[in-house]
């Protein structure tokens, strides 16, 4: 197998930061930290741990993740998040894999959990992410939100990432609060006109979605539950929208 350089960004990511770390070097041959200005002790120990540290103001999803590779010693990148890390079965299989062909990235199943409970409902699995490529044929789109690998091929591997996305239900709230945050300010930036109508459309879409094709309905109450929650995430995107295009008008208050 050829060597592979491991990056992660970051931002005040005390709690889980270490075994980040420590599963990229299960395959890694180094590991790069992206920070963004922690508050916390992330950085401290990210060095404790090994990795080499590039301090950097968010840039947004896309380009933060592509900041680091310029940097790295190798040409195959393992891009995960900080709250991610490599099942055993991905060890195992990126430690067969020849890396023999540029053009190839390679695709993993993340198992999504919300505390200790693995969700599998309405699309929450397989969650299929492209997360080992090679940087002379492919990389993150410059997307500051929800970006993902452009390569000339993917390749499935069957193997799995396991993905601390809430601590519970109260952080899963408090994390839609952010992330509808950062996707209005991004549509914002993409030039998307604000609407009256958007907010609810396109809640209502995602219920029906997620329920109905993606089979939340029968699914018991996981599937209602990623229903409920990805209804008032689109519906919030764009209510927020709406409220950084009023907050540019001229105040009408006395």
């Amino acid at each position: 197998m050829k060597p592979i350089t491991g990056i992660v960004i970051t931002l005040n990511e005390q709690e889980g930061i270490a075994d980040c770390i420590d599963s990229l070097k299960a395959v890694c041959a180094e590991v790069i930290v992206v920070d963004s200005l922690s508050q916390d002790d992330t950085v401290e120990i990210a060095i404790r741990q090994g990795a080499r540290v590039l301090h950097q103001e968010y840039l947004g999803d896309g380009p933060q993740k592509a900041f680091g590779v310029p940097y790295a010693s190798h040409d195959w990148i393992l891009s995960l998040d900080a709250d991610e890390r490599l099942d055993e079965d991905a060890i195992r299989e990126i430690g067969k894999l020849p890396l023999d062909d540029a053009s190839i990235a390679y695709r993993f199943n993340r198992r999504n959990f919300c505390g200790n409970h693995w969700i599998r409902a309405a699309g929450f699995y397989p969650d299929r992410v492209v997360r080992l490529y090679n940087r002379t044929t492919s990389g993150y789109l410059p997307k500051k939100a929800h970006s993902s690998v452009q390569a000339p091929r993917t390749v499935d591997t069957g193997a799995h990432i396991r993905h601390f996305t809430y601590d519970n239900l109260s952080h899963w709230m408090q994390r839609i609060d952010q992330l509808s945050t950062r996707d209005a300010w991004a549509m914002k930036e993409r030039g998307i006109a604000p609407s009256p109508y958007r907010p609810a459309i396109h809640a209502l879409s995602a219920t029906l979605r997620k329920l109905l094709l993606k089979g939340g309905l029968f699914q018991g109450s996981d599937g209602l539950t990623v229903a409920m929650t990805t209804a008032f995430h689109a519906y919030m995107k764009y209510a927020k929208l709406n409220e950084l295009h009023e907050d540019e008008r001229p105040s009408e208050r006395p």
